[in-house]
């Protein structure tokens, strides 16, 4: 079962707002830019938009099935569909997305229903708007690539520290035998100093008396 549409439904039923929308998009693919009610110009936007987005890719599949959603009763817009495969889609072919506009006109005199104006965005997008674009997918495509450098860069810390630590605790043992045996060395150097003072002050005591 498909899911129903949110939103307020055009017509009595879901057959009736099918045919509303495809004689809208129809009328809108014709003419560039139609005044409609705000409720339907907001369910028309998304229809319509599905719409160029099959004629983007220009195959003969796309081709037929767009032919066959807005096909009315009677006619088909065949006219209609070549100018949406051969005008509409190749100027929109750089943009992404937001292909239709809607602007508010105020409210209509008699039932004071809320009006909009939806058009077609046929303007081309500007280079600077191209280069934000690719300067986003640049940022996007480095932002996975920066955590995973700090992740080896990590890994890699503790293997490189691990043999320096190791060699450094050898050296601090070495020096310690060495150092004892100066100590020692100079020990006996002064004992040997003091023992050949010894004699000579008492030389000089005896002489003295």
């Amino acid at each position: 079962m498909p899911t129903p549409t949110k939103g307020p439904r055009l017509g009595g039923g879901p057959a009736h707002e099918r045919i509303m929308l495809a004689n809208l998009s129809a009328n809108l693919f014709e003419h560039k830019s139609i005044t409609t009610t705000v409720t339907k110009a907001k369910r028309l936007r998304p229809f319509a938009e599905r719409l160029i987005t099959h004629a983007k890719k220009g195959d003969l599949a796309s081709r037929r099935k767009v032919q066959g959603i807005i096909s009315a009763k009677n006619r088909t817009n065949k006219s209609i569909v070549h100018e949406l495969f051969t005008v509409i889609a190749p100027a929109m072919a750089n943009r992404e997305g937001g292909y239709t506009r809607i602007t508010k006109i105020g409210n209509r005199q008699g039932d004071n229903a809320p009006m909009a104006v939806i058009e077609l965005v046929m303007e081309p997008v500007s280079p600077k708007q191209a280069v934000v674009k690719e300067a986003e997918k640049a940022t996007e495509t480095a932002a996975p690539a920066a955590p995973a450098e700090q992740t080896q860069e990590t890994a890699e810390t503790p293997v490189t520290e691990t043999p320096a630590t190791e060699a450094e605790t050898p050296a601090t043992e070495a020096e310690t035998p060495e150092q004892a045996a100066e100590a020692q060395a100079a020990e006996d150097t002064a004992a040997e100093a003091a023992d050949a003072q010894a004699p000579n002050v008492e030389t000089t005591e005896n002489q003295n008396k």
